[in-house]
């Protein structure tokens, strides 16, 4: 890649938007502009009506490999307080955030290795697939750090408190078909059926109510911190939206004269 070139590349195939992290010769390490620009990227995404569904995915071998260490090397040759807890307020955790709460479905694609705050990423997706070469290290252990950008919060809800922690504590690499049997991803494909794999479910989410979708993880975030008397009425005030909306007539009535819905979004 040579300096002219973006870092961060935006790709709309009908309604689906794919950003591609594009520094493949740090197998996509995270500076401070990817960072912005990945900032930005998902905003527009989350603003931009015509986008149903968002893919996270990396150029070359890897999918992310994590803050660029390098970029922030300087900080190391003093012996002044190093804040990192800035540098996440600042760049990390408005991303992951917006990527939990954007009321449209996003896929991580996964190519390669997703190490550190790359894991991170790829866990705040709503669903993961991942190319049978593709690993996953939650890198932060191995510089002395605890993990972030979301990770302590996805990880133990995706496979369990007990198997987060072990994965936390070691930082071992778990290779795609552990990450599938454990749960950490949803689909493991071959590295060649990736990119088609990702299109055809994507097209998919992309085809469905994005109004219902939006409203129905919601509902499931607000369920990791509800009791069920609460989540009940939260539901019930969820489907009166989700009941006033032009996809879900549509859906009621394509039913009843037996035809394919046709759901446009709204």
């Amino acid at each position: 890649m040579t300096d002219t070139q973006p870092k961060l590349l935006i790709e709309n195939d009908g309604a689906v938007r794919t950003l591609r992290l594009n520094r493949p010769e740090s197998l996509n390490a995270l500076d401070n502009d990817l960072l912005k620009a990945l900032g930005r990227a998902v905003a527009d995404a989350e603003k931009d009506k015509t986008v149903r569904c968002v893919v996270v995915t990396g150029a070359g071998r890897g999918f992310c490999s994590g803050q660029d260490l390098a970029a922030v090397a300087a900080r190391y040759t003093t012996n002044e307080p190093i804040d990192l807890g800035l540098h996440l307020r600042e760049h990390y955790n408005p991303i992951i955030t917006r990527l939990r709460t954007i009321e449209k479905p996003v896929i991580a694609s996964v190519n390669g290795v997703a190490a550190g705050a790359g894991c991170s990423l790829a866990l705040a997706c709503d669903i993961r697939i991942s190319a049978e070469s593709a690993s996953f290290i939650e890198a932060f252990v191995n510089v002395g750090l605890a993990p972030d950008a979301g990770s302590t919060f996805m990880l133990p809800r995706l496979i369990g408190v007990s198997r987060a922690m072990e994965l936390a504590f070691t930082g071992r690499k778990v290779a795609a078909a552990e990450a599938l049997q454990i749960g950490l991803v949803n689909q493991v494909v071959p590295d060649d059926q990736l990119a088609a794999s990702t299109k055809k479910l994507a097209d998919k989410l992309a085809g469905l109510p994005t109004r219902a979708i939006g409203l129905t993880k919601r509902a499931i975030n607000a369920s990791w911190r509800s009791d069920i008397e609460t989540q009940l009425d939260y539901e019930a005030m969820l489907q009166t939206t989700a009941g006033q909306t032009h996809d879900h007539r549509e859906g009621v009535t394509a039913f009843l004269e037996k035809r394919p819905p046709k759901f446009t979004g709204e």
